[in-house]
């Protein structure tokens, strides 16, 4: 299966929705598999004494709160039906993450989106997390800043939100039962796909942990990808080539541009080039079997080595390790016959080097 790409344009658009059009044609340029945008209402989201993370202070200032930071940043409905088609012209998936029910409630419902990716952040909000089970087709659930223990508590929700009926009550009994069950671990296998995810912007390499994503696919069972936040592509291309089957990465039109996540973030070239070589690793991958390809079948004569004559052979003499050697090409008797000629007389004389016949 091919690893599916996102090109995550996030907030990169700066609230300028022409900025976000051009966002989606470098992500359809680069080869993405999709572009992803966040839908939020800044005031169901953040409370006006909500602090700026650190990253974003650093990028933005502590002079303005997060709420109005959040309020500079929202794509107003309209624009989502636009840059969907857009999208589709462009054939790239349009996607968008949802911080609110209301927002949820417009993409599965008016725009009938029937993937979700479900923030970090959201990990814990078990309300939120039943409603996306109720609501989406597929769920992507990323996992940063968690512990495996908070991931099995959020698919237990999810598992519950899948597969149980509408009148059961929920509870953290319900949860449980849920994800134990048979149903319930059909339906994640079937619609769920977990995002090993290091929640700071940039991430350093040594806080990455690609192993962890090993460590879901074992506990879980479920398919199991990467969302990366580390400078440049080389972590998320051997997050590929260790078996994510969905890679995710923010990218913008220019890092030096103002906003939270542009110094974190590919520029188009760079996520061309990200795609390039995720694509030659999946190739790389193959199937697992171990066989010579087609390419390497005429090689072999040329790199492999024959039986011949050490030094001239008189016909009756017996073969030995004295009068046997092994030299290039590979076209005569397998040296691993070697043990089987010592031993045998010689059916002809033979010059030294030449090559001993079967």
């Amino acid at each position: 299966m091919s690893v599916f790409v996102i090109a995550e344009a996030g907030v990169n658009h700066n609230g300028d929705i022409e900025m976000a059009h051009r966002l989606i044609d470098a992500a359809a340029d680069a080869g993405a598999d999709a572009v992803k945008f966040q839908t939020f209402r800044a005031a169901d989201l953040a409370g006006r004494d909500a602090p700026k993370a650190a990253y974003q202070e650093r990028a933005t200032g502590a002079a303005e709160s997060q709420l109005d930071m959040l309020r500079r940043l929202e794509l107003a409905p309209a624009a989502h039906f636009a840059l969907r088609d857009h999208a589709a012209k462009r054939e790239v998936a349009f996607l968008s993450t949802p911080f609110d029910s209301a927002s949820l409630d417009f993409l599965t419902g008016e725009m009938g989106m029937e993937t979700i990716k479900i923030p970090s952040g959201e990990i814990t909000n078990g309300p939120f997390l039943l409603r996306i089970a109720r609501a989406a087709q597929r769920i992507v659930l990323s996992t940063g800043m968690s512990s495996l223990g908070e991931v099995e508590a959020a698919l237990a929700v999810l598992a519950f939100g899948l597969s149980a009926t509408p009148d059961t009550a929920p509870s953290h009994a319900a949860f449980e039962a849920a994800f134990l069950s048979q149903a319930g671990q059909a339906a994640l296998r079937a619609r769920v796909t977990l995002l090993h995810c290091t929640t700071e912007y940039p991430a350093a390499a040594a806080d990455v942990n690609l192993r962890a994503m090993d460590t879901m696919a074992a506990a879980f069972g479920l398919a199991v990808g990467y969302s990366d936040h580390t400078q440049g592509i080389h972590i998320p291309v051997a997050a590929a080539a260790r078996g994510a089957v969905l890679i995710e990465k923010h990218f913008t039109l220019d890092r030096s541009l103002p906003g939270p996540d542009h110094k974190a973030s590919l520029e188009p070239e760079e996520l061309a080039a990200m795609v390039r070589a995720i694509r030659e690793v999946e190739a790389a991958l193959g199937d697992g079997v171990k066989r010579p390809v087609a390419a390497e079948i005429g090689n072999r004569a040329v790199v492999r080595k024959s039986l011949v004559a050490a030094r001239p052979i008189a016909a009756g003499e017996t073969l030995s390790a004295e009068t046997l050697a092994c030299k290039r090409p590979g076209t005569g008797i397998s040296p691993m016959d070697f043990w089987a000629l010592c031993g045998r007389p010689a059916a002809r004389a033979y010059a030294e080097g030449e090559a001993i016949d079967p």
